[in-house]
């Protein structure tokens, strides 16, 4: 559905539709609980942090849920420069999943590596078994504040990295019947026309189930225990 249709989805599971419960809801508003709700949801299945939900990857359903937003490392633009064993990761980056790395030693140019992400508290920098290696064709890697560092002696050369990530979704807005220039939001960023969900069709009307229980417990509707309950049963069938 379009974004006009879950706005209408989600005023009619909260009775707001041609109703004079509770107070109305602007279309900026509804707009953030959509975006929250879809960041919730990609959370939930791409990277819970309670092992007792599936995940990303571990079922055929969760790859379909957000297949949408996976970037590929095969992507000719998702493979990144290294300077200096070190590459930043891309302004609409959300979650890893893998990558290569293209290294060179001697006359050896461009050799196809795998990365592997150790524990910070691991001693894979001084194990002669673990640490990187070109001529075993592994290259260790840990994130911090500035991107991804490679664990380099200095024998090798990094110099590309191909990466596949989850990124971001783009804001969900129906900015245009809100007003002809459109709206600004909270953070000072401009929207104007449509943006409809990038999520596959069948994912909406959950997000739109999580967008009400975020706006329930807000306006302290009396369906908040109905919706939850609705959304634990979504994630068992």
């Amino acid at each position: 559905m379009n974004v006009k249709e879950q706005h209408y989805d989600i005023k009619k599971k909260l009775n707001k539709v041609d109703s004079q419960q509770f107070r109305n809801l602007l279309i900026p508003e509804l707009d953030i609980a959509i975006n929250e709700a879809v960041e919730i949801f990609i959370k939930l299945v791409a990277f819970p942090r309670f092992r007792t939900v599936l995940g990303f990857e571990k079922s055929q359903r969760s790859i379909d849920d957000i297949r949408s937003l996976v970037e590929s490392e095969d992507n000719p633009d998702n493979l990144l420069a290294v300077t200096a064993n070190l590459v930043a990761l891309p302004l609409n980056y959300m979650f890893y999943i893998s990558s290569y790395a293209l290294v060179s030693k001697g006359s050896c140019i461009n050799v196809k590596v795998s990365v592997t992400i150790p524990q910070h508290d691991d001693t894979s920098k001084f194990d002669s078994y673990y640490k990187s290696s070109f001529e075993w064709r592994t290259l260790n890697a840990k994130f911090d504040s500035q991107g991804i560092r490679f664990e380099n002696d200095g024998s090798f050369e990094v110099n590309k990295l191909g990466l596949s990530y989850i990124r971001q979704p783009l804001y969900i807005h129906n900015a245009e019947d809100f007003s002809v220039t459109g709206y600004t939001s909270p953070s000072g960023t401009q929207y104007e026309g449509v943006q409809s969900c990038e999520l596959p069709a069948h994912t909406h009307r959950e997000i739109n189930d999580i967008a009400v229980m975020l706006l329930s417990g807000e306006l302290k509707n009396p369906g908040y225990e109905y919706t939850v309950a609705k959304l634990k049963l979504n994630q068992l069938n």
